[in-house]
């Protein structure tokens, strides 16, 4: 199905400059409670990566 979506993107050269401008981002966050470490990880605007690596 993935493969479905990506001809898609290609289809229309508007959605596929408007998905360029997002990134993958994944975060350590480290639990207060026993201390091992957990990922978040999100789909980001490449304008506000710092803002999502800031947060807690």
């Amino acid at each position: 199905m993935a493969k479905a979506a990506k001809t898609a993107i290609k289809k229309d050269p508007k959605l596929s400059a408007e998905a360029k401008n997002y990134t993958k981002v994944i975060k350590a966050v480290r639990s207060p409670k026993t201390g091992a470490y957990s990922f978040k990880e999100g789909m980001v605007h490449k304008d506000k990566v710092k803002d999502f690596l800031a947060s807690k």
